[in-house]
């Protein structure tokens, strides 16, 4: 399944992060492993942010994709399913379906 992971990072525990160099690494694992269609990195209410949309092929999943986050930057995470366009017309389109069939 589609989903977006938004990860926020406290701004010492990042800041020690860069210096010790675990920042790049934690990163750079998640996205040679994952494989994200999309990566952004950006700053968000003065938090070091990262939102990547990836395929979470299946929910035992979960636990390695944000521990890697909580235990080696003390981040804040948070997945959301998502669609993209060609989704969506597919999902309205049986919702149509099966209000005709109701």
């Amino acid at each position: 399944m589609r989903t977006i992971l938004k990860v926020s990072l406290p701004v010492e525990k990042s800041n020690q992060a860069i210096k010790d160099g675990s920042l790049p690494k934690t990163m750079t694992g998640f996205v040679d492993e994952y494989k994200p269609e999309a990566a952004y990195f950006y700053a968000e209410n003065g938090l070091r942010t990262a939102f990547f949309v990836f395929d979470l092929r299946d929910p035992a999943q979960i636990p390695s994709v944000v521990e890697r986050f909580f235990s080696s930057l003390n981040a804040e995470v948070t997945l959301y399913p998502a669609m993209n366009a060609t989704d969506l017309k597919k999902g309205l389109e049986t919702l149509g379906t099966a209000k005709a069939i109701a």
